[in-house]
């Protein structure tokens, strides 16, 4: 539907017919605002208008300049060019620089002529409303990705809080098993000390850090499910005793499985008793099956154990236990950790608040050089 009163541009260089076509759109109804060369157009038109009406041979800047320089400024004004001249030349070049419709003067039928204004300010309208509906969709588009981003951070922060909440509950858990044993007490802080020393010396990236932490903090988790009450009795381990103590790597990954942020975690937990000529346990994996974080683990787990006290033997001296890994690389451990693990643990000044007061009275002296 057209509007009660349109805006006009018509631009003509005799003043003549620059009146008289002002006179008649004034009677149809329309709003008319003239110019008497192109470059006037240019320095008049906005998007507020809704059709523009060009003589072609205007002094300066004629219509085919004009209309070029408008297409320019992507208004999409309707242009209706104004002549006297027939020549067919004409029409396609006016055409082909999209004008809109022709016009003739002097005007002799205005039926004709106020249809064609008609139409194409209907045209204008057309294109005035798919711009709206352009511009609805797109802040629609634009308001229902933000409402989606907005949701992906609410999810986002609330899986962080569960990360976090499961992680600290497991942790407690781990304590908690730990607190029952007076063997094992702070084992598993010492070797998440550990492992993260080794990991900062050899320059893993803070992602990798992180897994490597929660895998050394949950390590021994399945032992949790498992009575190794046997680990306190004094003297060796039977063989059933050990079974039973092997399975606590293969239980801890099933524990962590259903943790689906914890995947590589699940990996290296279960894989922390392999070693490198694939004579560990529990699936025998050789060293091209194992990750980095994974040989680091293995490194650290058995350093402190050899450097634990247990019922059935004494432990290990910084100095001793260093000894052991280098003897056993290659087989057990891998060569590169056990290198930078020697090189960095001599440097290494314990936490108090991670290590047992017995273990700082002596019982494995540790002292930065």
């Amino acid at each position: 539907m057209i509007k009660e009163q349109s805006k006009i541009l018509v631009a003509d260089d005799d003043l003549m017919v620059r009146s008289t076509v002002s006179k008649i759109l004034e009677m149809f109804g329309h709003h008319v605002i003239t110019a008497d060369d192109g470059r006037k157009v240019l320095d008049i038109v906005d998007d507020s208008f809704d059709v523009i009406i060009l003589d072609i041979n205007m002094p300066d800047m004629d219509g085919f300049q004009t209309i070029t320089a408008l297409n320019n400024l992507n208004f999409d004004i309707p242009v209706l060019f104004l002549t006297g001249a027939g020549s067919m030349d004409y029409a396609v070049k006016a055409i082909n620089l999209g004008a809109y419709d022709f016009l003739t003067k002097p005007i002799e039928d205005l039926d004709i002529f106020n249809v064609k204004i008609r139409r194409a300010i209907e045209k204008r309208m057309y294109v005035l409303q798919e711009r709206r509906y352009k511009e609805a969709l797109e802040d629609d588009v634009r308001l229902k990705a933000e409402q989606l981003e907005d949701k992906n951070r609410l999810l986002l922060t609330y899986s962080k809080s569960l990360e976090q909440a499961t992680v600290q509950l497991m942790t407690s858990l781990q304590n908690a098993m730990e607190e029952k044993d007076y063997y094992t007490a702070g084992h598993t802080m010492r070797v998440t000390e550990y492992a993260l020393l080794l990991g900062r010396a050899m320059d893993l990236s803070e992602e990798d850090l992180t897994v490597l932490r929660r895998a050394a903090q949950f390590h021994d988790i399945g032992k949790l499910v498992i009575d190794l009450s046997c680990i306190q009795k004094p003297g060796k381990l039977t063989d059933e005793e050990w079974l039973l103590i092997k399975k606590h790597p293969s239980v801890g990954a099933n524990i962590i499985e259903p943790l689906g942020f914890m995947d590589r975690e699940q990996f290296i937990i279960r894989h922390h008793h392999e070693r490198m000529d694939g004579k560990g346990y529990p699936d025998g994996l050789s060293g091209k099956d194992l990750d980095l974080l994974t040989r680091i683990l293995i490194v650290v787990d058995s350093y402190d154990a050899m450097t634990s006290r247990r019922n059935y033997r004494r432990n290990l001296s910084m100095q001793e236990a260093v000894e052991e890994l280098y003897n056993c690389s290659g087989s057990q451990f891998d060569p590169e950790t056990v290198d930078y693990f020697a090189k960095t643990i001599v440097d290494f000044t314990p936490d108090k608040s991670v290590f047992s007061n017995e273990y700082l009275d002596g019982v494995y002296p540790v002292t930065k050089k």
